[in-house]
């Protein structure tokens, strides 16, 4: 084998590799949490009583702006504060970010530990450019 082809397999590994990473970071691959567009969550929260709403940004972020109602639990400190959550274990937890990312990693941590997440689809951006309101 050439070394142009074997640089060539190594490219497209390489590519695959990287697509697979992002697809599992996103959230479109290997989940075991339900995702939802800002509107869908949006409409829970007005009509559901069995659901709370977590951001999982900075403080920073969060004093910045937020979705009202929102609790801040930043996903760095997610794990070590999961008794926060405990009196809502029977509840929907929707959570989101500022893009859908960290969402993602604070629903894996949510569902490993016997919590029902929803991850906003895209995060407070996606909340906002849906037209939906946020307290600043």
């Amino acid at each position: 084998m050439t070394k142009k082809k074997i640089s060539n397999i190594l490219f497209y590994f390489a590519i695959a590799a990287i697509a697979t990473y992002l697809a599992y970071a996103k959230g479109w691959i290997l989940t075991d949490f339900e995702s939802i567009s800002p509107k869908q969550a949006y409409a829970l929260l007005k009509n559901d009583t069995n659901v709370i709403l977590l951001d999982v940004r900075t403080p920073d972020e969060f004093s910045s702006e937020h979705i009202e109602g929102a609790t801040l639990i930043p996903v760095q400190e997610l794990s070590e504060n999961l008794s926060k959550l405990e009196n809502v274990k029977e509840k929907k937890i929707i959570v989101y970010c500022h893009s859908g990312t960290r969402s993602v990693v604070a629903s894996r941590i949510l569902v490993k530990n016997g919590f029902t997440p929803l991850n906003v689809t895209g995060g407070i951006s996606a909340w906002k450019a849906a037209g939906l309101s946020v307290v600043h």
